[in-house]
């Protein structure tokens, strides 16, 4: 579709003036198909570095924490999304390529894209046959519908993904999920008229559909093996490789999945002989492990810890090795609309003034890390429109304006919040502490909790009950489009819908009529242009409102060691490395 050129071109531009100007200085190689030692700084923007056919080795990856779930159906992380593609298929995927071409859409589990009815409501897929789980049995449509219903429709059990297909599917909002629901037809408005045919029924036009569908929502999951929450613990495979082992506190081992045909899988190449992903490894640990090759990734795709900027910036061997590509993402802090003060729009406008966006950003390692931000949508997705409406001089905060909005709200002398942020992302704790500090100058009080990222949303910041018991009016919050257009990245973050009574990313708890309509419309909308021009409007709609407060559009400053092969950057998954493509010399 068109605003996926549109997205493309937008993203290939800004990382050829990145790549122009990060590579300036460096006396290393300009070969970017070579080896990692042969490489630039950002060759793997567009590029694949270290380029090879090779089977055999073993990926090793870490984390600072852990996922929401490996669960494809239970996961809203985009590292995840774009990790469990090596055992889930969905029914089409992102392009593992470098460059633009990563943003396009390409067929997985189906045989192409889908086809769909004139008014865009109607959603018809062909499933490829000979696909087989790791058991040996095929994959049908029936599969690919039960995942969708399990994933979307059972929150008791399953919290933490996107809900599109709950609002989009027709009879959505009543369907009880297949937990609670023992018909033996399901929600009706996904129809499965034979093995190899899917269609999707939707209860207004949704011009999206492939992208979502991208989602791993759709990787089948056969109904026999299905244990709710439980299923994580022994997931049936449907891509190349398959867990040997599964600790929710330790990690991974992926191993070959016999069953997987290359013949029926376009996308992968599947050349390491194993996968190992390690959970709770300090972040600064992982950055150690990096630069000395002991491990090929750090699995959450967001760089180089700031501690660790001057060790690969300020030589320029070690600077050839790093990507700084923009993530498509947005650091943010959330007011909740409904924990006063923050239930008046004039104390979050005080707010707004109050931030030096510039000062955070130089707190976390300067202009690798990100640009001070004005906006929701970031510059590198279609729909973005560069508007300010509480401009101040260099990004730096206005105390003046801050406190008159203060006294406007009824709190001329300050108030006292609680300030939530992640206790694993050591940059995101500097960034609160930063902020904390803009704060006291206008006679905010804000108490700082620390909470890991794996429970975040589903145990504190996204459940409405605990926010509102613990007086969390500011949450710290860090968004990638869901895929690259307006709607995949304003929708579950700003929508009404979107508010969950646990595993929410609607943080402000944001529910304004001319937002949700504004959603509606745009992506009931054909033509691209005008639909690109309907996200530019409900961002500032959602900036007059003045509950997110765009901090700065975030970067990363990403590490290839040498062993690491066919290291390229997704613009599809966050900026992070395509872990699809990716294998290992070791």
């Amino acid at each position: 579709m068109q605003n996926r050129k549109t997205a493309a071109a937008i993203a290939v531009a800004v990382a050829v003036s990145l790549g122009a100007s990060a590579c300036s200085g460096s006396d290393s190689g300009s070969d970017g198909n070579g080896g990692g030692g042969n490489a630039k700084a950002d060759a793997a923007l567009t590029s694949i570095v270290n380029a090879t056919d090779k089977k055999g080795g073993t990926v090793t990856m870490e984390h600072a924490s852990g996922p929401d779930s490996l669960d494809p159906g239970n996961t809203y992380y985009g590292w995840v999304q774009n990790f469990s593609r090596l055992y889930g298929r969905s029914l089409v995927t992102f392009k593992p390529a470098a460059g633009k071409e990563s943003l396009e859409v390409v067929p997985d589990l189906a045989t192409g894209l889908g086809k769909a009815s004139d008014d865009a409501k109607t959603w018809t897929y062909t499933l490829r046959k000979g696909v087989k789980y790791e058991d040996g049995t095929e994959v049908t449509s029936k599969d690919v519908k039960y995942a969708v219903e399990r994933s979307n429709f059972a929150p008791e059990a399953l919290s933490n993904g996107p809900t599109y297909f709950k609002a989009y599917l027709e009879g959505g909002d009543k369907y009880k999920g297949p937990y609670k629901d023992k018909s033996a037809e399901g929600l009706k408005s996904i129809e499965t008229p034979d093995d190899y045919t899917i269609v999707f029924k939707l209860n207004k036009p949704f011009a999206d559909m492939d992208y979502l569908a991208a989602f791993s929502q759709t990787a089948p999951v056969p109904q026999k093996a299905d244990k709710g929450a439980a299923y994580v613990q022994k997931m049936v495979s449907s891509g190349p490789y398959k867990f040997e082992s599964y600790d929710e506190s330790k990690g991974a081992t992926l191993v070959r999945n016999p069953e997987w045909d290359p013949k029926t899988d376009p996308v992968r190449k599947a050349l390491a002989d194993k996968v190992v992903l390690k959970f709770n490894v300090n972040a600064t640990t992982i950055d150690d492990h990096l630069l000395n090759d002991a491990i090929t990734v750090g699995a959450e795709g967001t760089g180089l810890q700031s501690k660790t900027q001057p060790k690969v910036l300020v030589k320029a061997s070690e600077k050839a090795k790093t990507d700084n590509p923009y993530a498509g993402a947005l650091q943010y802090l959330a007011l909740n609309v409904n924990v006063k003060p923050f239930d008046n729009a004039e104390c979050r406008k005080a707010v707004q003034y109050a931030v030096d966006k510039q000062s955070m950003v130089d707190s976390i390692g300067g202009s690798v890390k990100g640009d001070p931000a004005s906006t929701v949508i970031p510059p590198t997705v279609a729909g973005y429109k560069k508007f300010d409406l509480y401009p101040t001089k260099d990004h730096k905060g206005d105390v003046a304006k801050a406190k008159e909005h203060l006294a406007k709200c009824g709190q001329p002398n300050g108030f006292k919040t609680t300030l939530t942020a992640r206790s694993d992302r050591p940059d995101e704790i500097t960034a609160a502490t930063q902020l904390q500090g803009s704060l006291k100058a206008i006679g905010v009080t804000a108490e700082i909790k620390q909470f890991p990222a794996d429970k975040y949303f589903t145990d504190f910041a996204g459940v409405p009950e605990w926010v509102h018991k613990n007086n969390a009016g500011m949450m710290m919050m860090a968004w990638g489009a869901d895929w690259p257009t307006g709607f995949g990245f304003l929708d579950q973050i700003v929508n009404g819908s979107a508010i969950k009574p646990s595993g929410g990313t609607n943080l402000m708890e944001l529910n304004d009529k001319g937002i949700n309509d504004l959603l509606v419309k745009g992506i009931g909308t054909v033509d691209t242009t005008a639909r690109n021009a309907t996200w530019g409007e409900v961002d500032q709609k959602v900036m007059e409102n003045a509950s997110v407060v765009p901090l700065f559009y975030r970067k990363n400053l990403l590490y290839r060691p040498d062993s690491a092969a066919n290291v390229t950057v997704t613009d599809a998954y966050l900026g992070m490395y395509d872990y699809v493509l990716m294998t290992s010399t070791k």
